[in-house]
């Protein structure tokens, strides 16, 4: 019988009228369970009294519990006043308060006196055992300690005495007055107090019921379970062995219950599973192994990592009827993030007010809701800051581009911490009238009711509160808040953590994250109390801990007939991909047999499908078009990758502009080419002079500014970081540039400038003999100059020049530029080829070349055609052309390394 049912049936065996009973529980989820007990014994009677033990106990000490946000700015008040040296500010004392309330309620809970534990931190002869050689200076981390516990020895004491004054209570003082109230109480108590399915007890739990138990008021129901209480070797017994011992358990007085279930024959599963999500997906199998009437009510899905939720939600879809006790954690849902978000934007602003970072501001943009006209003026403000490539928007620009946004307000620094918190109050208040799906609206009251009550706190105290305190504040008060799914709680599947179904018992159990670190939680304790303090002052470790999910993990499976456990077995993160230890001492120790199975990521590797696109008639067509246009970076790049040509050159798609926070290569050798655009121009048509080059050194500095504007970048994106050196690089290879031009001309060379960013088009080149077939060539050349009466086509690239000689053979000329290895020969021939073709050049001597910015210095190093000639190189274009469009052959995609050319 399962373990509610059994306590039922008891009390109703002593008296049908259940009112008379105060039945108390470790929480409240069992309650609705009892419920239905009843509804099936048709009991008609009224209802006993239900408790939780920490209810019961607070009604015992008659203390309010001021706890959270509200004690933390208390607690300040009370520590600012006091001559301790060294002395926190706000901050910094709510960066160790939080840890050291708990410990102080440690104390106050387990320990019999919290005085003579925090004088025991401090004592000198305890301190030297493992300090005794940390010195005596003032700031060793020996004296830090010392004085820290000195101070808290004081601090704390005075903190309870006002607390006392009010009548208020943190969770230990409850606990500690509980005591000292309890002769009193259980004198004129007139109750029958039930206790149910406890475990590991307080010091004022355990009075409290040895001392009802003494007087016959009280009865408790424990869930044991032989296997583990006659071994003394198994921590899941620890507890309830020591219970056992009471002396109110006697020849007149049984203990309830040691049962003998947990030997009885069941089927266990253990699946090791490569992956944490991986577990989820094969929930819906086991499902259906253990049940194939899919009758689910007496199944439980225990979460042991509450992560998993929405990935099991996702995997439980078709599972019609499913109760969720977990809650979803507030601070996972988008809202939750947005506000992290502009509280990031807000501690910024802080720091320093005269401008934005874009990816802090888009990060709330994008994450806040945005009704039609706020999507519009986030979209636009987007296309923006793309266009102008702008890192730091300036509080200018902020306000062009964004007053008009509904909650623009929030984005400016606030004067103070309560009109920020008027503001998101108010914000969060005028959301609501929106159409918003459920789960947005209750995320957003949850922040709208917390910004209300932090803001009330905030102005009772006179403590200076920053942004980055607020969020701290923030934090405690919706970390640990949860949304509630709405379901049946009695009907179907039900889904919870390990410590939720504690007194609950079910046929099916499928555990998932049984992990080392999840089962048991292991040494991860945030305490100040170290390991040898708790253990003298028998306070619990966290091999306490140890023991409590011991006994909630055996209880568990003891009533239960299929059992599955699923462990992570992939090590990554924080995860070892170790299972737990008590899967370890059920393959060891149980009298059960478990059933491995191993489960593998069996998804076959993903195939690289490269794209193709058939050259249909509408293709061709596009194609013929385009052979009216043909530019040498449109060789490039269809050697790079055909389908990137056919987007980009034919369908005439371009990709989306992305923010550069750093300069790319290409807007690099944008911002050379622009200044030297600009210096140079006035030049062209003359012979250039050492006075010509000498006035343009002067003026490199207003030629990069030039370049910036006509990029579109605000000049601030160049004042730091790598971009600050990209600029002076830039300067110093425009530097170079003239100043090997300038030494040309010192030489006694004769340098005459042509064109700067000229163009060509309409340059016909035929593909058959019959010059029936033909395509035209256009494009651009960055330099035209005569010196010493060789023309020169000199085209500025960014990289190092690594080929410029042409051997085109009999045998490799069909093909010669059909790779992408002889790009810049191939373009260098078709600028050749234009200009030769061109009125204005012909019967001039030509030459081509490069000029890189990487060897700026070192001038123009020139194409060589060693085996050949530009006829022959003609040809090998010629081909490639005729391949570009040939109707048999689909373009198809490359995967190929890309070099900015």
């Amino acid at each position: 019988m399962k373990f509610l049912n059994k306590i039922i049936t008891e009390l109703l065996s002593q008296n049908e009228d259940l009112s008379a009973f105060n039945i108390i529980l470790p929480g409240k989820r069992p309650v609705v369970f009892i419920k239905r007990i009843l509804e099936q014994e048709n009991y008609s009677g009224f209802l006993p009294n239900f408790f939780t033990i920490e209810e019961l106990i607070q009604q015992i000490a008659e203390k309010q519990q001021l706890q959270g946000i509200s004690l933390w700015l208390f607690a300040y008040s009370i520590y600012e006043p006091l001559p301790l040296i060294p002395k926190d500010d706000f901050a910094s004392f709510l960066k160790w308060f939080p840890t050291l309330l708990k410990d102080w309620d440690d104390m106050m809970k387990f320990a019999n006196d919290d005085q003579e534990v925090l004088e025991y931190m401090f004592k000198e002869e305890r301190i030297k055992d493992w300090a005794q050689d940390l010195g005596d200076e003032e700031d060793t981390p020996r004296k830090k300690y010392l004085n820290f516990w000195r101070n808290m020895s004081e601090f704390l004491p005075i903190l309870k005495q006002k607390l006392q004054e009010k009548n208020w209570a943190t969770a230990g003082m409850i606990h500690q007055t509980a005591r000292k109230n309890l002769e009193k109480f259980v004198e004129n108590t007139y109750g029958n107090y039930v206790f149910c399915g406890f475990n590991a007890l307080t010091l004022v739990e355990k009075k409290l019921m040895r001392s009802l138990l003494q007087v016959d008021k009280a009865q408790c129901f424990f869930q044991a379970d032989e296997y583990y209480i006659n071994d003394k070797r198994q921590k899941a017994g620890e507890f309830l062995r020591e219970t056992i011992l009471w002396k109110e358990f006697n020849e007149y007085r049984n203990f309830h219950w040691i049962e003998n279930d947990f030997v009885k024959p069941k089927n266990i599963q253990l699946y090791e599973v490569a992956g944490n999500i991986s577990q989820t997906k094969i929930l819906p199998e086991i499902l259906k192994t253990n049940d194939s009437e899919q009758d689910l009510s007496d199944t439980v899905v225990v979460l042991l990592d509450e992560n998993l939720l929405p990935a099991s939600l996702d995997a439980l879809n078709l599972v019609e009827n499913i109760n969720i006790t977990m809650g979803f954690p507030l601070g996972n849902l988008g809202f939750s993030n947005a506000i992290k978000h502009l509280f990031r934007l807000q501690k910024q602003l802080e720091k320093s007010s005269s401008s934005y970072y874009y990816k802090d501001v888009l990060a709330v943009l994008e994450e806040l809701p945005n009704d039609e006209a706020d999507a519009e003026i986030v979209s636009n403000f987007k296309a923006y800051l793309e266009e102008y490539n702008i890192v730091y928007i300036s509080n200018k620009y902020l306000k062009e581009q964004l007053s008009s946004l509904s909650y623009y307000y929030l984005l400016l620094k606030p004067e103070n911490v309560l009109s920020f918190l008027n503001d998101l109050q108010n914000f969060c208040y005028q959301l609501k009238f929106r159409e918003l799906d459920d789960i947005l609206y209750e995320n957003i009251s949850h922040f709208e009711n917390a910004f209300r009550v932090i803001k009330n706190q905030i102005s009772l105290y006179t403590v200076n509160v920053s942004i980055e305190i607020l969020e701290v504040l923030l934090s405690q008060s919706i970390g640990s808040e949860t949304i509630d799914f709405q379901g049946e709680p009695l009907q179907g599947l039900q889904v919870m953590g390990l410590l939720e179904t504690r007194l609950l018992n079910f046929k099916n159990v499928i555990m998932l994250s049984v992990n080392e670190g999840k089962l048991p939680l292991g040494n991860s304790q945030n305490t100040f109390l170290p390991f040898d303090v708790r253990n003298y002052h028998d306070i619990p470790t966290f091999l306490d801990n140890d023991s409590i999910y011991a006994y909630h993990f055996y209880r568990l499976l003891q009533d239960s007939e299929n059992i599955s456990m699923m462990f992570n077995a992939l090590s990554s993160g924080a995860n070892t991909g170790e299972k737990s230890r008590f899967i370890t001492q059920l393959e060891i120790e149980s009298p059960h047999n478990l059933e491995h199975t191993i489960i593998e990521n069996t998804s076959d590797p993903i195939l690289e499908n490269l794209i193709t696109i058939e050259k249909s008639p509408e293709v061709l067509q596009k194609l013929e078009e385009w052979k009216g246009r043909v530019s040498p970076s449109h060789l490039t790049s269809y050697l790079y990758d055909p389908i990137q040509f056919y987007l980009q050159k034919i369908l005439g798609t371009r990709e989306g502009a992305e923010v550069e926070e750093e300069l790319s290569s290409r807007n690099y050798g944008n911002l050379v080419h622009y200044s030297l655009e600009f210096l140079y121009k006035p030049f062209c048509g003359e012979i250039l002079t050492a006075s010509n080059l000498k006035s343009a050194l002067l003026k490199v500095d207003e030629a990069i500014a030039h370049a910036i504007e006509k990029l579109k970048h605000q000049s601030e994106y160049y004042d730091k970081s790598m971009n600050y050196i990209h600029k002076a690089i830039a300067k110093k290879v425009i530097e170079d540039i003239l100043t090997f031009d300038l030494q040309l001309v010192a030489d006694g060379n004769s340098l005459k400038l042509i064109s700067v960013e000229s163009n060509f088009e309409k340059i016909p080149f035929y593909l058959d003999e019959e010059k029936t077939n033909k395509v035209q060539f256009f494009g651009y050349i960055d330099r035209v100059d005569e010196l010493n009466g060789v023309t020169r086509i000199i085209d500025f690239k960014t990289k190092k020049v690594d080929n410029l000689k042409i051997n085109i053979t009999e045998k490799n000329i069909e093909s010669y530029f059909c790779n992408v290895s002889n790009i810049m020969p191939m373009q260098l021939c078709i600028y050749q080829y234009a200009l030769e073709n061109s009125p204005e050049y012909k019967n001039k001597k030509i030459e081509t070349g490069i000029w890189s910015f990487a060897g700026a210095k070192n001038g123009v190093v020139p194409l060589e055609i060693t085996t050949g000639s530009l006829d022959d190189a003609m040809v090998s274009i010629k081909n490639l052309i005729l391949e570009m469009l040939n109707p048999e052959l689909e373009f198809s995609e490359k995967v190929v390394f890309k070099v900015d050319v």
